[in-house]
C-alpha cells in the first residue's frame, strides 16, 4: 500500500501539524511505502529555529527528528514553495529531497492513498 501525507498548512495557529505528526508516526508501523510531502505553508513546517513558546505553542522540530527514528524516508518539499518563501531545502530542520513541480506531482499521482493536512 502506498500512502503519502500532504503537509499543506504552517505549523502554528491549528494542531494540523502536530495531527500530521502523530498519524505519520503511527502509520510507519503498518507500511513501509510511506511518503511525507510538504507544499504551499506547509514547508513552513521545517524552518528551523523557531521559537513557537512565544506564541504559547508547541515546539514540534524535535518530533521531525522521529521521522529517521521510525524508518520514514521519503519525504519531500516542492522546491518552488521553498524558493517563494525564502527557504532553502538543504538548509530545514530534517533531511529533505526538494522536488519540481512536476515531480512532486508526480510522486502524488503514485500514491494509493493521500492524507492531506
Amino acid at each position: 500500500m502506498k500512502l503519502a501525507i500532504l503537509n499543506t498548512q504552517a505549523p502554528h495557529g491549528n494542531a494540523n501539524a502536530r495531527e500530521s505528526l502523530d498519524a505519520v508516526l503511527a502509520l510507519s508501523a503498518f507500511t513501509e511505502q510511506l511518503t511525507v510531502l510538504f507544499s504551499g505553508d506547509g514547508v513552513y513546517q521545517l524552518q528551523p529555529n523557531q521559537q513557537p513558546q512565544a506564541i504559547m505553542q508547541r515546539h514540534i522540530e524535535p518530533m521531525f527528528k522521529l521521522l529517521d527514528l521510525y524508518d520514514v524516508e521519503s519525504v519531500f518539499v516542492s522546491l518552488e514553495d521553498c524558493q517563494q518563501r525564502h527557504l532553502d531545502p538543504t538548509q530545514l530542520a530534517i533531511p529533505v529531497t526538494a522536488l519540481s513541480a512536476s515531480d512532486f506531482n508526480q510522486v502524488l499521482q503514485q500514491q494509493q492513498y493521500l492524507i492531506k493536512f
